[in-house]
């Protein structure tokens, strides 16, 4: 087998030095092509069959060589044979050649590819074992890789030979049509006007639209292959249901109604979902309070008799209640019913890609969105069955404040509740696996809060594994391990449980559709929000990969655009610049990249900061500390991400999306007026210290030097 494979590679060696040694490229070039046409041509009336046999042989050595020929060779067959006889040379020889080609690559590669990375691709392989006609006919019908590399690459995998040959020549043949038509005109140009022929100019403008009608085919072949099982009505009800009316669905069924479709959304439970129920709008309220308190503790920092503040602690949770309410009708039925969403109060059922029951009622739509939003992660910790834990959802209930409050989890949730809860005289441990708190932000960035906390009285236990709960004659506890130092005990009433958010996708019975769901319980969907069903999409939590509200209202335009408008345009969902910020005292607030991740992608940076310490406006409100510190690509004034620590960091950092949103840079943010004194010119002073790191030496030298001469010195 060796023996055979060395001969082998030793003749195709020889092919390809021949090749290159004798400048047959040259020959085959389509300037030597075209200037021999002539020649060609009447060798072709006196030998036809001849010169047919001989193409076709060049043509597929060519190509099961993967010699860089095979484009000009396809325009020479149209040019020398004619559309259709042309067409049936270069289709059967193309399809020759490349199987020719996998072949080989099958032999000589295969077995020790398998053998060396066969775990690595075992999903590959069952991939393409399932579906691996569809794929090759979509990757020849739609040229985003050089056909020769496919050859090369299918070779490798399971798929028939007798498959990848039939899909070949099949998926190649319309776009052999175009070069081979573009060849026949190529072969009538006789001056310089002849390129102007329409003939001429029809044939490229196929060749430059010819890959988008394919794409567009392959969407269609594939969506109809796999609605193919599904009956689809005459008609329809609405253009478009949608499920779940948190900040997805409603910016979705708004957008919908917008533009005048027939939409109806369809929610569970309560209308404006957790943002407005158990998320943004109660924890925002939470921390105002918070911050009252805390501003009264320290009133001899603005003149004032300090006091601990008087709690009350039921009064503090009925006013969260009340924001509630009074933000309510900004997401009530009433509204989106007169903005002309058809609202209904059930639990949705989707029946399949057009049908949808609630409470035994079947509607038919084109279109679903699914908008189902995310809830609490509660984790599998031992003996937590018998403890009455709290988590983001339900700890709105509280009316008695818990003496002691243990808080699972130190990202931007648990963090935001630690210090609130700390603050309205809570005794607070936030326990996390994590060495620090909020570890998806920069170190510097998270140890500013941390060291907060600690200044405020929260007990910190990091870098700490729950091992179980239990309960003594002291009341609940929980136990922990550290690697290395043994581990503890925490005693606390109540638990509150915030290690992370599970996207909500139970009783939609996904499966039966083959929609499948990420490891982290998000649905899979594609850069337009589309799930396996074209005409399912998801948005929001539920889809992720970014669980925040203003990123489920930006998905949101994305799904109802798409749905309604995808049979002639679809939109890629623009995730570049998210900015989100964690609402601790003080904030921190990001977008784009941060250091640690920069470091962890290998994307080479420069750091500018500018300590909030400094500036006016922050030292006359008593709010000093933190910094605006923002990644540059090394050398240039381009944003690549910026975080913002301090006091209304989350408002600070908008004009940074906005400057990277729209590619504006430090040179642009520091040459705008910014109001004095505001915390916002901390924007601006640290694109002055770019600039100042970046001020060019030599011509300041030079200037120095004119400064001088100009004085007589």
């Amino acid at each position: 087998m060796k023996q055979r494979k060395w001969l082998l590679i030793g003749v195709m060696a020889a092919f390809v030095v021949a090749f290159f040694a004798f400048d047959l490229g040259q020959l085959l070039s389509l300037e030597n092509l075209s200037a021999q046409r002539e020649d060609l041509e009447a060798y072709r009336d006196g030998n036809p069959l001849w010169t047919a046999l001989l193409f076709f042989v060049i043509y597929t050595l060519v190509t099961a060589l993967s010699l860089p020929a095979a484009a000009v060779l396809t325009l020479a067959g149209g040019a020398i044979f004619g559309l259709w006889q042309g067409l049936l040379l270069v289709s059967f020889a193309s399809s020759i050649g490349a199987t020719l080609a996998f072949l080989v690559s099958r032999f000589l590669l295969r077995d020790w590819v398998q053998e060396k990375y066969g775990n690595s691709l075992k999903s590959l392989n069952e991939g393409v074992r399932k579906d691996g006609g569809f794929y090759l006919f979509g990757l020849r019908l739609v040229p985003i890789f050089p056909f020769f590399l496919i050859n090369l690459v299918m070779g490798l995998t399971p798929i028939k030979a007798r498959t990848f040959y039939w899909v070949s020549q099949l998926g190649m043949l319309p776009g052999t049509i175009v070069y081979v038509n573009a060849g026949t005109q190529l072969g009538q140009i006789d001056s310089t006007a002849g390129l102007l022929s329409p003939g001429l100019i029809f044939s490229f403008i196929l060749l430059g639209i010819f890959p988008l009608l394919a794409r567009r085919l392959m969407d269609w072949i594939k969506a109809r292959k796999v609605l193919a099982d599904y009956d689809k009505p005459d008609r329809f009800d609405r253009n478009l249901i949608v499920i779940g009316a948190g900040s997805a669905g409603l910016v979705t069924s708004y957008i919908a109604a917008a533009v005048k479709a027939k939409v109806t959304l369809i929610e569970r439970h309560k209308m404006g979902g957790d943002c407005l129920n158990t998320g943004c709008v109660p924890s925002k309220a939470l921390l105002r309070s918070a911050k009252m308190a805390q501003y009264q503790r320290h009133g001899e920092q603005f003149g004032l008799k300090s006091a601990e503040p008087e709690v009350d602690f039921a009064a503090v949770m009925e006013r969260i209640q009340k924001v509630i309410q009074e933000i309510e009708p900004h997401d009530s039925v009433e509204r989106y019913t007169n903005l002309g969403v058809e609202c209904i109060t059930g639990t949705a059922e989707i029946v399949d890609p057009y049908r949808v029951r609630v409470d035994g009622q079947t509607l038919t739509t084109r279109n679903i969105v699914i908008a189902t939003g995310a809830r609490p992660f509660v984790p599998p910790i031992p003996g937590i069955e018998g403890v009455p834990y709290l988590t983001s959802d339900t700890v709105w209930s509280l009316r008695e404040k818990p003496q002691r409050l243990l808080v699972l989890g130190g990202g931007p949730i648990g963090c935001e509740l630690t210090q609130a809860f700390q603050r309205l005289g809570c005794d607070v441990t936030l326990l996390d696996m994590s060495p620090r708190i909020m570890p998806r932000e920069d170190e510097d960035a998270a140890m500013v809060v941390q060291e907060s906390f600690i200044a405020e009285g929260v007990n910190l236990c990091l870098n700490a594994k729950a091992s179980g709960f239990g309960e003594d004659d002291q009341g609940h506890y929980l136990d922990y391990t550290r690697d290395g130092s043994g581990g503890g005990r925490v005693q606390f009433d109540k638990v509150l449980i915030a290690t992370g958010r599970k996207a909500n996708t139970e009783g939609l019975d996904l499966e039966r559709f083959g929609i499948e769901t990420n490891r982290n319980g998000t649905i899979v969907v594609n850069e337009f929000l589309q799930t396996r069903l074209p005409n399912i999409l998801a948005c929001g939590d539920v889809a992720g990969p970014y669980q925040f509200t203003h990123t489920a209202a930006h998905q949101a335009w994305y799904a109802s655009v798409n749905a309604l408008f995808g049979s002639f345009k679809r939109f890629k969902v623009d995730y570049r610049v998210i900015p989100w910020a964690t609402f601790t005292d003080p904030e921190v607030a990001r977008v784009g990249l941060n250091e640690q991740e920069a470091k962890e992608q290998g994307i080479p940076y420069e750091v500018t900061r500018y300590g909030i310490d400094d500036l006016d406006r922050a030292i006359a409100d008593g709010v000093a500390e933190g910094f605006v510190k923002v990644l540059t690509v090394p050398g240039k004034d381009k944003i690549l991400g910026v975080t913002i620590v301090g006091h209304h960091a989350g408002d600070l950092i908008a004009e940074y999306v906005t400057a990277m949103k729209y590619g504006i840079g430090l040179n642009k943010i520091l040459g705008t007026i910014h109001i004095y004194p505001t915390l916002a010119e901390s924007n601006k002073y640290v694109a002055g210290e770019w600039k100042r790191a970046h001020a060019p030496q030599k011509v300041l030298e030079w200037v120095e030097k004119l400064h001088a001469w100009r004085r007589g010195s």
